[in-house]
């Protein structure tokens, strides 16, 4: 029972967010962990400096994690067994969502917290959260961040499994609201999954206004040991056929005939991936391996000195969810070039502050590229308008969205109760 209360502005919610796959402080540019990660952990940031209590539930990724860990005022993270205490595929987590669901009821219990709403994030968690939601009578709000028919539809990359097909179809019938990044994402709900419009917000992703912002680009050269380079294109993400690596490659074949350039690809940990090892490969048939190096994993912190290094940064992916990486980049004054997927419609001002391929053709990538390698003036305006053109989307706006979102959850289950 809530008793009587108002609204969330006079009222701070308590939230369960879920994402049992992904842990919000993993490795980032990790098979498993990548934009999804950065955008729990800086919205429940936001939301505890909003005096929200945020408890964000995953498994235990490595026997070392702590249990319980602090993210900030009112935020805390907490590390749940599920299946062996290690790296699993997604698909096999999957037997052990029920006791996940066991795990997370066990410590809530001990904890002595009860919950106002439960936020579930990917198709997993989303089944978790059908659950725990029946048990606490309490809404349940899903955001996918990817969808399996979508994928699929995309054609790149292994197919999605019909149980997590089957799954999502049984999340979106049974949650109380569904939150989309983009009026496209929203229709593919509407398309594939026969999702009611009147059930789907469409809130934006953010970026971190305060950690992305620009820099002398002198100085991260001479930091990162760039200071010699010219022409500095790049890449930043998950090593997945889906992020269109191989026609970046490809376009940097076209610009091999035209001009230098250092390509920089940050992302993996892993140096026998076998798609990382693909890529290495194709550089070599392409003959621009001494044009392009593999940085691996770099820490969130850093990445700031690597988008200010950088002339121009690149989104050639096949598909994307949002597109945080053209937001990161853009928040410190680099132009972006991009593939039309996910926002970037939205985000990227042609001319402005970057281009869109609109066709797969790797040298129109190339053009848009070498237009802003050459011409920057032509294709960007200064930083600081680049900047401003993104500003927003800060997690303190985004958050604004979601709590007008959990507002009417909050408020239909006040009205049920009086």
């Amino acid at each position: 029972m809530i008793g009587v209360r108002n609204t969330v502005e006079t009222v701070p919610l308590k939230i369960a967010m879920l994402s049992v796959h992904s842990c919000p402080v993993g490795e980032l540019g990790t098979k498993d962990t990548g934009g999804m990660s950065v955008y729990i952990r800086e919205l429940a940031r936001e939301l505890g400096k909003r005096g929200h209590w945020v408890d964000i539930y995953t498994r235990i990724h490595d026997p070392k994690d702590r249990i319980i860990i602090e993210l900030g005022e009112y935020a805390r993270l907490i590390h749940l067994k599920a299946g062996d205490n290690g790296d699993m595929k997604k698909l096999a987590i999957y037997p052990y969502l029920a006791d996940f669901a066991f795990a997370l009821e066990s410590f809530r219990k001990r904890d002595g917290r009860h919950y106002d709403v439960v936020h579930s994030h990917y198709w997993l968690s989303g089944r978790v959260g059908g659950w725990v939601k029946d048990l606490w009578g309490v809404p349940h709000i899903m955001m996918f961040h990817t969808l399996g028919k979508v994928k699929n539809a995309v054609g790149v990359g292994e197919d999605e499994p019909s149980l997590r097909l089957v799954t999502e179809n049984e999340v979106i019938n049974r949650c109380h609201r569904i939150i989309a990044a983009t009026e496209r994402e929203k229709l593919d709900l509407i398309r594939y999954y026969n999702a009611l419009p009147e059930t789907i917000g469409v809130v934006p992703c953010g970026v971190n206004l305060e950690l992305f912002k620009p820099m002398d680009r002198g100085d991260v050269r001479r930091q990162l040991h760039l200071e010699h380079e010219k022409n500095i294109i790049l890449y930043v993400g998950r090593i997945d056929p889906l992020k269109g690596i191989d026609r970046l490659l490809m376009a940097g074949a076209h610009l091999k005939m035209r001009q230098g350039f250092k390509l920089i690809i940050i992302g993996g940990n892993d140096h026998f991936q076998p798609e990382l090892q693909r890529l290495k490969w194709f550089t070599r048939e392409l003959g621009i391996q001494d044009l392009v190096m593999f940085a691996g994993r770099v820490k969130q912190e850093d990445l700031p000195l690597y988008y200010n290094a950088a002339d121009v940064v690149v989104v050639p992916s096949y598909h994307e969810s949002f597109g945080l990486v053209a937001l990161e980049s853009l928040a410190c004054g680099t132009p972006v070039v991009a593939t039309k997927v996910g926002g970037l419609e939205n985000i990227i001002e042609e001319g402005q502050n970057g281009y869109l391929v609109t066709n797969d053709v790797p040298h129109s990538m190339a053009d848009k590229i070498e237009l802003l390698l050459t011409k920057p003036d032509a294709g960007a305006n200064s930083p600081g308008s680049i900047r401003d053109s993104v500003t927003k989307y800060s997690w303190s706006n985004i958050a604004d969205g979601l709590i007008e979102e959990y507002k009417v959850l909050y408020e239909n289950r006040v009205a049920k109760v009086a």
